[in-house]
């Protein structure tokens, strides 16, 4: 595991270094730079595979081509063995080698071979061709800029694994308006574009290739190309091809020559993990929980479920009890991210890796098997919904103004809430409805909320989000299938697996999804709606699947999410932060939302009528991130907006 960075084109000298500064946590290990006047190529590295050697950047024996990587190659072993065969001399054995040798052997083909997570710069210098491949599905980040210089000179392409590494070689970089209202809308901003203008994600499956100072994109792999159509498989057929695709998947991320665990929340998908390790691992398994120690945050802790799976295998179990300094937390995890991000769920994340990481250097983690089993109400939802559809339209409409009277303390995550939702939503369509159940933009709220620097800038009060362009174009009737299509190329890859990266490599600690493993997701997208929401319930073809090897409990246990106390931190740890941040001059100067709307949040959340965490939680951290800028000697002042 490591961070890259690097230039590629005519540049200034000496950009590099700082650049490799700003990674040093994502590779404390080593550091390494391969410099050319056309390229400049650097990594920080983590020492996991072949500790000893894969110093990066690492070329073939002849020097024709050089490449640095972030991520793992979980099936290098088996490719080195086939190209030593073939005559290839590697003097080492780690996984970055066998990429450079097998390009050699088969140009950009040689990424299909892959199975792993991945980011990549390569450079063919015999063909002068630089390349940047992102793996399937965008487990490992890579963000680029396209720098024009004066006319007559080849632009250059500025690469990093992380946004402030790359703003080193951009000092004129600029807010991007946009950005910062996808990012109030959604928690995150959706890929491929970012909270800075010109600064953009290569997409997951994508290559870039520049050569001659042209550059081309290659989209090599498409997830909605692996849907088939399934309907006549039962559930025998489709367990048959997808618990081996499992326990495959699970073998393959457990090559490691360093320490290696397992995050363990209790629910479904890390319980799957650990009978799965259990099964294929002889040795003792480490595994990692926390919770809280406030008596009215027991409903987030999940202590009990992961006690009794750790007890169940047998497992060398943490568990680590926890009285955050809530303020030095939401500071610390805002850095971390490096860009703005109010997905609640990196709070935990960030305390559970820095647990995990004072025993290991790896750990496993049961993201993405909601997305790739169907974990989340909102697809039950949809389901309901697409049969509330025949439902008369003036009917529909009457319930939808009948559900304002509803019990408003509800929000999405109980079952007034969701109710509400469904009938204010039901005459609209399936897509518009999915939109709304995943956006963050209070209903309640009357009028406009931007500010002025956002307020010219939108129709409907609202940017355009991923379920508006990708809902439709998914290759199935069913709409809970078209639901998690959106999710698996968007909320997953933009929000839970940047997340993941972030709060695991801000200390050093390598964190693996074996869900996310894309021979698993061919066979997991044949099964077809129907089977996979046995009985209408979430996860129910998963959890039949895994009878035989979990406890009743855990199978039977409703979902819980990756969560932490926010709406009481909210009204107690950090209601001075909170009120500070928000109703500061500063903050009502950026012109973002309108202050009667903060004001209006703050006063609903304070006094209990509302649960406004996410949404307070967005503004504290966007605020936060802004004025952690000054340590750049910048601020919206001098980096301005771009629309």
């Amino acid at each position: 595991m490591c961070g890259i960075c690097g230039v590629i084109g005519e540049h200034e000298g000496g950009v590099i270094e700082p650049m490799l500064r700003r990674l040093i946590h994502r590779g404390p290990d080593d550091e390494g730079i391969y410099r050319e006047p056309e390229i400049t190529l650097g990594a920080r590295r983590l020492r996991v595979i072949d500790p000893d050697g894969g110093h990066q950047p690492i070329g073939n024996e002849t020097g024709t081509v050089w490449a640095v990587m972030n991520g793992e190659i979980y099936n290098y072993r088996e490719l080195r063995n086939a190209l030593v065969r073939k005559g290839h001399r590697l003097s080492t054995h780690c996984d970055t080698e066998v990429l450079v040798h097998l390009y050699e052997d088969e140009g950009i083909d040689a990424f299909q071979r892959l199975r792993g997570m991945f980011a990549v710069a390569l450079w063919d210098r015999e063909r002068r061709i630089a390349w940047l491949v992102r793996d399937r599905l965008g487990i490992k980040p890579l963000y680029y800029t396209i720098r024009q210089h004066m006319p007559g000179r080849s632009a250059s392409v500025v690469f990093s694994s992380e946004i402030p590494s790359l703003l080193e070689a951009v000092p004129d970089w600029r807010l991007r308006v946009e950005g910062i209202a996808e990012y109030l809308t959604h928690l995150y901003v959706p890929g491929p574009d970012t909270i800075i203008g010109g600064v953009h994600q290569l997409r997951p499956g994508q290559a870039m290739k520049v050569s001659g100072g042209r550059i081309e994109f290659i989209q090599y792999y498409r997830l909605e190309n692996q849907v088939a159509d399934t309907t006549t498989w039962n559930y025998k057929q489709a367990a048959h091809e997808v618990l081996p695709a499992l326990e495959d998947a699970v073998r393959a991320h457990l090559v490691s020559d360093v320490p290696l665990g397992l995050f363990l929340s209790g629910g479904l998908d890390s319980a799957s993990l650990l009978a799965i390790m259990a099964k294929v691992q002889p040795d003792p398994i480490r595994t990692f929980t926390i919770g809280y120690e406030h008596p009215s945050d027991q409903s987030f802790n999940e202590l009990a479920a992961a006690r009794l799976l750790a007890t169940h295998f047998k497992t060398i179990h943490s568990e680590t009890i926890l009285q955050p300094d809530v303020v030095s937390l939401i500071e610390q995890v805002t850095a971390g991210m490096g860009e703005p991000f109010a997905d609640l769920s990196a709070l935990p994340t960030y305390l559970v890796s820095q647990v995990a990481r004072q025993s290991v250097t790896v750990a496993l983690s049961g993201i993405g098997g909601d997305e790739l089993f169907g974990g989340y109400p909102r697809y039950l939802g949809l389901r309901g919904a697409a049969h509330y559809q025949y439902v008369p339209s003036a009917l529909r409409r009457q319930l939808a103004h009948w559900s304002a009277c509803l019990n408003e303390h509800g929000t999405s995550r109980d079952y007034s809430g969701r109710l509400k939702r469904f009938l204010r939503d039901g005459h609209l369509p399936l897509h518009e409805q999915y939109r709304r159940w995943t956006t963050f933009i209070p209903h309640e709220w009357e009028g406009t909320l931007w500010g002025d620097a956002l307020e010219a800038t939108f129709v409907n009060d609202r940017p355009l989000g991923p379920a508006d362009m990708l809902f439709n174009q998914w290759p199935s009737e069913d709409p809970s299938n078209r639901a998690m299509g959106v999710d698996l190329q968007s909320y997953l890859p933009d929000d839970l697996l940047r997340m993941a990266d972030r709060m695991s490599m801000v200390h050093s600690l390598e964190l693996r999804v074996p869900f996310c493993d894309h021979l698993l997701i061919d066979a997991a997208l044949a099964v077809n709606s129907k089977l996979r929401f046995s009985g209408w319930q979430l996860k129910g073809f998963m959890r039949r699947m895994l009878g035989s090897l979990l406890p009743d409990q855990i199978l039977k246990a409703p979902k819980q999410g990756f969560m932490v106390p926010m709406a009481r931190w909210l009204r107690e740890d950090l209601r001075e932060m909170a009120h500070d941040l928000l109703l500061s001059d500063r903050m009502k100067q950026r012109g973002y939302v309108k202050p009667a709307y903060v004001q209006w949040l703050l006063n609903e959340h304070d006094s209990g009528r509302r649960n406004f965490s996410d949404q307070l939680y967005a503004l504290i951290v966007l605020e936060l991130w802004h004025r952690g800028l000054s340590t750049r000697s910048t601020d919206q002042t001098t980096v301005g907006l771009v629309a």
